[in-house]
């Protein structure tokens, strides 16, 4: 399997993410920019290799084709908005998604400032997010966020594309929301009634008892399984983020998955429910405001990648004369003949037999 993207790692201290649109006409720039990513980031990390600066690159549905020939990721496609009867999960634009992370803040902006001046003019930042570590883990909510992520072998089963997709093995899957919070309301609930729109304590940071687990709870609503089952799991690095100037707090979700149908079922179950509860009750403090769906290559992927659109057709035409004139290649003519050297070589570094 093709070495992964660092999608699994240990809880950053700092992030910045990005999504861009890329500007029409201005892919091969893009491209230049992608296969140096690896290369950007090394640089900046060996200031501070301890620190554990990563970069995860995801590519939207969108941009795919005008990137790429070959073939695509077999489930790649735009993100699906969703309208509940109370609550909206809108589809943002976004054609390329940067998650830069680290245990230092000033890693992940230099890295992401290098990436925005290697695409100016050919990509506008439409979303840009500062994450931090918030105290032990938690949301701005107060609670720990990312407690039921798989580790280790499991988590690899969740994350990582495998022979279902053999020319995509060692990839992702990966959804982000931008979501604002109410504070003032939020706060203005008892802890303990705080504890069941989540479905944990606050404090303690554990699940809630089946039997008193409200079915609209976060928890609840989150909580997917299979035909036998078994829950399917995702990875989430969410990052709580704010501006105090402005009054905006919130959480930037961002769910890693083999598949992205686990998560985008997830996302029906919050905002669409279902016949045990309406909706999840954690919407009615926090609005989703953006959504994005992103393909994450191997790692070897970016380093090396398929041709252009258009390129490959050429360079097959290149190798079949009947490709461009519909006619079969002619053979040696007596002129070629009489050409040639007398001495049977083929008169390569010489200018010899060559006429003007």
């Amino acid at each position: 399997m093709a070495e992964p993207q660092a999608v699994i790692s240990r809880p950053a201290r700092a992030t910045v993410f990005l999504v861009v649109t890329v500007t029409p006409g201005h892919e091969d720039t893009v491209r230049g920019l992608l296969e140096d990513v690896s290369g950007l980031r090394r640089s900046v990390s060996f200031r501070a290799p301890a620190d554990e600066l990563a970069c995860v690159v995801g590519i939207g549905s969108a941009v795919w084709d005008r990137l790429f020939s070959g073939p695509r990721p077999r489930e790649l496609h735009p993100f699906v908005e969703l309208t509940g009867r109370r609550h909206r999960a809108p589809a943002t634009p976004g054609d390329l998604l940067f998650h830069f992370r680290a245990r230092r803040q000033d890693l992940c902006f230099e890295l992401a400032r290098i990436v925005v001046e290697r695409l100016e003019g050919a990509a506008t930042v439409v979303d840009e997010v500062h994450g931090f570590k918030y105290f032990d883990e938690r949301d701005l909510l107060g609670f720990v966020d990312g407690s039921e992520n798989p580790e280790g072998p499991a988590a690899v089963d969740a994350v990582i594309v495998g022979d279902e997709d053999p020319a995509f093995a060692g990839g992702s899957y990966v959804i982000v929301q931008k979501y604002l919070h109410d504070l003032r309301t939020w706060n203005a609930l008892p802890s303990d009634e705080q504890g069941r729109v989540i479905g944990r304590t606050k404090l303690a940071n554990t699940e809630l008892p089946d039997e008193i687990k409200p079915a609209d709870s976060h928890v609840a609503r989150n909580t997917v399984t299979d035909e036998n089952g078994d829950e399917r799991k995702i990875v989430r690095e969410n990052m709580p983020f704010g501006t105090l100037g402005e009054g905006e707090f919130g959480t930037y979700f961002i769910g890693y998955a083999r598949t992205p149908e686990v998560t985008e079922q997830m996302l029906r179950n919050m905002f669409l429910g279902d016949g045990r509860a309406a909706y999840d009750r954690i919407l009615d403090f926090s609005t989703a405001i953006t959504g994005c769906l992103f393909h994450v290559p191997p790692a070897g992927f970016l380093d090396d990648l398929p041709a252009a659109p258009g390129e490959r057709e050429a360079d097959e035409g290149a190798t079949d004369p009947t490709a461009v004139t519909g006619e079969p290649a002619a053979g040696p003519t007596a002129t070629d003949a009489e050409a040639a050297p007398a001495d049977g070589s083929l008169g390569i570094g010489s200018l010899k037999g060559v006429r003007t």
